[in-house]
């Protein structure tokens, strides 16, 4: 069995057996002669593959490993990369409309995202006390 993003029964104990699945009304279960992959000479159609552990081998797995495998493949990882530079470039286009909303002097002045933040702090100030006078 392969470890991918996709796999979280990994995670669950067995519920029931593969002969119990239903899959052998389409050919995948034991034939009459009970030789199948659920039957007593069966196993699974093919092991696994060179470096891809078994699920034997995941079962002694602790949750957190089991998770840390899973979050090792490439899949994941472009996955997860993809995600951060969408929220990131979110986060930069949030900071670039609350530095349109800032007066400074001069008005196109480059400001880090700290000095935006302080700079918003002071000014919803300075909004508020001259709402109060």
């Amino acid at each position: 069995m392969m470890l991918n993003s996709d796999t979280m029964e990994l995670d669950l104990p067995p519920t029931h057996s593969e002969t119990e699945s239903g899959f052998s009304d389409c050919g995948g279960g034991a034939g009459a002669d009970g030789a199948g992959p659920g039957g007593p000479g069966g196993g699974q159609a093919r092991g696994p593959e060179p470096g891809e552990p078994g699920r034997k081998d995941l079962q002694h797995l602790s949750r957190e490993e089991r998770r840390r495998r899973r979050r090792a493949t490439a899949k994941y990882r472009t996955a997860h990369a993809t995600r951060e530079r969408i929220r990131v470039e979110a986060f930069n286009l949030a900071f670039a409309e609350l530095r349109k909303l800032l007066p400074t002097l001069p008005p196109d002045k480059k400001l880090s995202k700290i000095e935006i933040l302080r700079l918003a702090i002071c000014y919803i100030s300075y909004l508020n006390h001259v709402l109060d006078v």
